[in-house]
């Protein structure tokens, strides 16, 4: 049975941290003290589900939690430093603090170390999100014990409800491109003039062509931008839809 520990201080636990060439110790009060944090827990570095969806929503959202109060967020998983500092570099995400609970003595003392023998992963963390602050566990949110790897209710939109229900979201902004168009530059400097984030899915790349292009946006140039889903066009229509928005 997992148990919630709200209420309760984390563990107190060192991880064994790499930066560059060196071995950094860093302890759960170098990471808690004085401060609020929001921290993701999951079942290991490169599986599906963390690194399509768990880990890239905290990072997109992070300049909203930081704007809501949070200090830092933590991914935190059962796999050594190397892995670890691979998947962050991997991911690019930036606004994420990576840390290696390598030894699984954290998940333990969260009383959340289960067995994936059945994986081959050995014990493992099962995913959960927490809300610490100053050491003390304010709100948890583990996902049920459910067969497989359930992912319901640790994600990042769950998370800042609790923390804000009115948090204004970024909005979501898909940008279809190819190498050397200068549309396609322009379209990408004026979503950052903006200050609008996005994904950029470059032609060429990971087998995409022109035909995934037509077939999924219904036009033959680049750029396509997309915004909440909704289609907005090239660089000319981008131009239009921010004038008229602002």
């Amino acid at each position: 049975m997992l148990n919630s520990r709200e209420g309760k201080r984390v563990p107190e636990v060192t991880f064994r941290t790499r930066q560059g060439n060196d071995w950094i110790n860093v302890t759960t009060e170098d990471l808690f003290k004085g401060r609020s944090v929001v921290v993701f827990a999951l079942p290991g570095a490169f599986t599906p589900t963390c690194s399509s969806t768990h880990l890239p929503r905290y990072n997109e959202l992070a300049p909203v939690f930081r704007a809501n109060g949070i200090d830092d967020i933590i991914c935190l998983s059962v796999n050594d430093a190397f892995v670890m500092n691979a998947w962050a570099e991997d991911q690019q995400a930036e606004n994420i603090r990576f840390i290696p609970d390598g030894n699984g003595e954290f998940a333990a003392g969260m009383g959340m170390l289960v067995n994936k023998n059945e994986l081959g992963f050995g014990a493992r963390s099962w995913r959960y999100a927490m809300l610490v602050r100053d050491g003390v566990i304010e709100k948890m949110f583990i996902e049920p014990e459910e067969p497989g790897d359930p992912f319901k209710v640790s994600d990042a939109d769950t998370m800042l409800k609790y923390i804000n229900n009115a948090a204004q979201l970024p909005k979501r902004v898909t940008l279809f491109t190819k190498p050397g168009c200068p549309h396609c530059s322009r379209a990408k400097k004026l979503l950052g003039e903006a200050g609008y984030r996005f994904e950029e899915i470059s032609l060429g790349g990971n087998g995409l062509s022109y035909s995934t292009l037509a077939a999924v946006t219904g036009a033959g140039t680049t750029p396509q931008v997309y915004i909440e889903g909704q289609r907005i066009g090239g660089a000319d229509d981008l131009a239009e839809w921010l004038v008229r928005g602002a």
